[in-house]
């Protein structure tokens, strides 16, 4: 088997234990005879897989019990126009931290909806998005129906040092290249969404944590009634609607959500999201150390925002950034090429890459640095 270091920003490694638990179940899912693939979402057989996804995911992130969990389809970037059509209740007004280009993107798709305004951002910034941009409540309209973050930014490579104040304005934070990859305090968001593609599990999942009261008021049934969502929101956006069929209103990505829980359980059994930030600081600060003591690459992001999941850097020369991720991938450390919209490289060190191909990394820098001097 050759197994190469993928530092790719997403869909990115899997832990080989979950991969080769995978195989194992794949022709036939315990007693079922049937691959999870080919079995039917509201059989007895796929009801415990989602049950326990669910159920591994709330031990692992302490999630508190008046927090519905989803596994939707369609990815994070659906839940860009999701959320203002959920979660516009009031003012139809809603505030939004600019920190990169998903931010971005999702800040312009909501503009669609409601009245949008940018409470703070780091478009400026030199080099662009290379920090987070401070914040106080004062930065956000008091009567704004919720403030939106990117928690860390995948293609800049910063994460937000500490988790905004926002008061008694719910926080929803996209987390998709972040989740999973160290402890947080739920209680501090009225909603967190993520894609699975970077911790969690192959794309096609997107999870879904959000505070009850978000959803509205239930029926004498205890359903939920859509209270505050636009009546013109497709049955598929609907965190009402999904949450009242528990993510089963139509088929969910099933074999998405099991190897979900395959990961969660990989994570619990390990002693959880201490003991996996633990093995993540490690890596980062194994690649930042390095960085920091050297003159050949330069690492653009403020310090104090710098991301754990994803590390970039460039040569300050185009024709050795490409001559690097050419050679790197051929030596078996894949996908390191920086986004095409900032150049350069980008190490994605997701939970589950190994501290070795960090280590690989590294060696393959010093070397690349002495046998590529600049002019």
């Amino acid at each position: 088997m050759n197994r190469v270091y993928n530092f790719s920003a997403g869909p990115s490694m899997l832990p080989l234990s979950v991969l080769e638990k995978a195989q194992a179940e794949l022709l036939s899912y315990g007693t079922s005879g049937m691959s999870v693939m080919e079995m039917s979402h509201r059989s007895a057989d796929f009801k415990p897989i989602i049950e326990g996804a669910e159920a591994a995911l709330r031990q692992l992130m302490n999630i508190p019990s008046n927090y519905k969990v989803l596994f939707l389809q369609g990815g994070a970037s659906t839940q860009f126009a999701s959320v203002p059509m959920n979660l516009l209740r009031q003012s139809k007004r809603a505030d939004y931290i600019i920190s990169g280009q998903f931010s971005k993107k999702a800040y312009e798709e909501a503009k669609k909806y409601g009245d949008m305004a940018v409470a703070a951002s780091s478009a400026g910034a030199d080099p662009i998005f290379s920090t987070i941009p401070a914040t106080t409540r004062a930065s956000f309209r008091p009567d704004a129906d919720y403030v939106h973050i990117c928690y860390n930014n995948t293609i800049f490579g910063t994460k937000f040092p500490e988790i905004p104040d926002t008061g008694m304005i719910p926080l929803v934070a996209d987390m998709s290249s972040c989740i999973c990859s160290e402890p947080v305090d739920v209680s501090k968001f009225g909603m967190i969404y993520a894609g699975a593609q970077k911790n969690v599990a192959p794309a096609g999942v997107t999870i879904v944590i959000i505070r009850e009261d978000l959803l509205g008021e239930r029926d004498a049934k205890g359903k939920f009634v859509g209270t505050y969502v636009r009546p013109d929101t497709p049955a598929m956006l609907n965190y009402c609607q999904m949450a009242n069929e528990d993510s089963m209103y139509n088929t969910p990505p099933c074999w998405c959500i099991y190897m979900a829980k395959l990961v969660f359980e990989w994570i619990l059994d390990m002693g959880g999201l201490e003991e996996m930030k633990r093995r993540n600081e490690k890596k980062a600060c194994l690649l930042y150390d390095y960085l920091d003591n050297q003159d050949y690459y330069i690492a653009p992001v403020e310090s104090k925002c710098r991301s754990m999941m994803n590390v970039v850097f460039k040569t300050g020369n185009e024709d050795l950034d490409k001559k690097f991720a050419s050679e790197a991938a051929a030596a078996g450390l894949k996908n390191l090429k920086g986004h095409r919209s900032v150049g350069g490289m980008r190490a994605s060190i997701y939970n589950a890459m190994p501290y070795e191909g960090v280590e690989a990394l590294v060696a393959f820098m010093k070397r690349f640095a002495e046998e590529n001097p600049k002019d």
